[in-house]
């Protein structure tokens, strides 16, 4: 496995301010257009005197067998949490259980929100290749999808973020009134899953993880990884309580509901972080705070305060907001684990406040 891969600085701008988020800028093929190199500094996109290019269609439809993975990646986890509430209707359920879905869900979700995000899609801090790979298997057992696809359609998020070519924005192309409030939500939240037209293409929007032997072997075993994060709590299960119905129940808790509860919170902030919630600085999307995501999320629903500062490592600008991951980072920098970690000043975050008013 190689050491930490060299990020060009077409992929990852830090400059002296350390808050702007660019994706690769490489030559497109014939057809396409380039990836924009989308600045998020202090003052706002303005869009008519600095237009974006039409967004190219990245990818062709995804073939019936993808799609048919994807549902059932969706509808099992589904379906195990009505098992699960009718197991706990009939009192089956262990500590061990409780315990697994637990912290299950605090290592997959950290593996999301400080690996896949903070760390290989904005490079909010550097690391230790240990501590890369770790989060990387993490994120995987998400099963959200391989890591470098998943960062590829974070960036061309960024990139498009709530106009044409945003992968899962509920206002673009979805009808008005509540119907189509109604559609751009379960867009945002999970129908984009289902379409390859918008996904960013690997290649173009995260192309340096290629460089990264550890990385690219990490996410070509993304379904032994995915297969093994379910499989484990079932083991645990059954060395623990000895029986099958302990095996069973172990499945079910750390594995089904772990996935569908990380699913859904994740998933929210794509459709619930665009659409309501607060905003207070000045950005040319539609994201939004909502506080009542903040814990569940692990700090993530600061989503507004992301889309103003997307390489910041800490989403929560504000002592009350709640930033799990943040927490996070800053106790591997304490233990030497993490260094370079992005901030924003105050000062840097008044100016964008001014720029609002």
């Amino acid at each position: 496995m190689s050491s930490q891969p060299r990020v060009q600085a077409s992929t990852i701008d830090a400059e002296t301010s350390g808050e702007d988020q660019r994706v690769p800028n490489r030559t497109p093929a014939a057809g396409t257009t380039a990836p924009t190199l989308e600045r998020t500094g202090a003052a706002p996109h303005d869009r008519r005197q600095h237009p974006k290019p039409e967004p190219a269609r990245e990818h062709d439809d995804l073939p019936l067998g993808h799609k048919l993975t994807i549902l059932a990646a969706v509808v099992v986890p589904f379906l195990g949490t009505i098992a699960a509430v009718v197991f706990l209707w009939n009192r089956l359920v262990f500590a061990q259980d409780i315990a697994m879905l637990v912290v299950g869900y605090l290592l997959t979700a950290l593996g999301i929100t400080v690996g896949f995000h903070r760390y290989f899609t904005h490079r909010s801090f550097e690391t230790k290749p240990f501590i890369r790979y770790a989060l990387a298997v993490l994120g995987s057992a998400a099963v959200q999808g391989p890591v470098i696809g998943w960062v590829a359609d974070h960036r061309r998020h960024h990139a498009h973020s709530d106009e044409e070519g945003d992968p899962h924005s509920p206002h673009v192309g979805h009808g008005r009134g509540l119907r189509g409030a109604l559609r751009g939500l379960y867009w945002a939240h999970m129908g984009w899953l289902f379409d390859g037209s918008t996904r960013g293409n690997r290649r173009r929007y995260a192309s340096e993880l290629f460089e990264d032997r550890g990385i690219v072997a990490i996410d070509r075993l993304f379904v032994p990884i995915v297969a093994a994060s379910l499989v484990l709590p079932l083991l645990i299960g059954w060395a623990i309580g000895g029986t099958l119905t302990a095996a069973l129940t172990g499945f079910v808790w750390g594995g089904l509901v772990r996935v569908f509860f990380v699913h859904h919170v994740t998933w929210s902030i794509n459709s619930v972080c665009h659409f309501f919630g607060r905003r207070r600085f000045a950005t040319d999307d539609r994201s939004t705070n909502v506080f009542w995501l903040a814990l569940p999320s692990l700090g993530e629903s600061w989503h507004h305060n992301h889309h103003a500062f997307p390489r910041s490592a800490e989403h929560g600008l504000r002592w009350w907001e709640i930033d799990v991951s943040a927490l996070v980072i800053r106790a591997l920098e304490r233990l030497g684990l993490a260094w370079n970690v992005v901030r924003i000043p105050p000062e840097r975050q008044k100016q964008r406040l001014e720029a609002v008013s």
